[in-house]
């Protein structure tokens, strides 16, 4: 399978990062500290802001005060974050203009384990605190094409869960899948289904005259 597009956009706890251990420590502490169960609550995290869940789950607290409690213990807490298979190559052979990452953290939070997966921080982070409304919503994706100045039709979306690939879906865009985390039917449908990034070869178009996002083209292929 291959596909032309101008822009990528990245989730990044499962698509870029592996935060699986640091993503458990701190929602286990946090569920602890609320009254919840953890093995209930860890499922329904993945995805999604943290503020979302925070008040669907414990909608009587103060949702900002545990929300900051939670980014001092994820801000921290990185030491065993490493980069997903393939994702420190594909990055380094991009133009640093034709992608973003558009996650459900909170900025600082995402810039932190970018760091210590040894991962650029881009040029362009759409994060928790850009939106008004967390994936499945479709607002981050659209912001994050705007921002690259490309249109939904022109980008695709890089994602492994289920809330991310049901935001990519509403927003237009295609959809490259990643069964780092669920299931790939949970995943689909999606334009192409791979295990991690070491398994899609990205090459930049040759074109003459200065690059640009909306004239460049990206040619995806899967190795699946």
């Amino acid at each position: 399978m291959t596909l032309i597009v101008s822009g990528m956009l990245f989730d990044l706890d499962g698509v870029l990062a592996d935060s699986t251990a640091s993503v458990f420590r701190a929602w286990t502490t946090w569920a602890n500290r609320v009254g919840l169960e953890p093995a209930e609550l860890l499922p329904k995290v993945h995805g999604r802001r943290a503020i979302d869940t925070i008040r669907a789950v414990r909608p009587q607290i103060d949702a900002q005060a545990e929300l900051d409690y939670l980014i001092g213990l994820e801000t921290t807490d990185n030491h065993d974050v490493v980069a997903i298979p393939g994702a420190r190559e594909l990055l380094a052979n991009l133009p640093a203009d034709v992608w973003a990452v558009v996650t459900s953290g909170i900025r600082a939070v995402a810039t932190a384990r970018l760091l210590a997966a040894g991962l650029p921080v881009p040029r362009i982070m759409i994060s928790a605190e850009s939106v008004e409304r967390g994936k499945p919503d479709p607002e981050g994706y659209l912001l994050g094409a705007r921002e690259l100045g490309l249109s939904a039709e022109q980008c695709i979306v890089v994602e492994d869960a289920p809330a991310g690939a049901a935001a990519a879906r509403r927003s237009g865009m295609r959809l490259l899948a990643l069964t780092t985390t669920h299931d790939a039917a949970e995943l689909q449908p999606a334009d192409i289904l791979v295990p991690d990034l070491s398994h899609v070869a990205i090459s930049v178009i040759e074109r003459t005259g200065e690059w640009s996002p909306a004239a460049g083209r990206l040619e995806i292929r899967s190795l699946a």
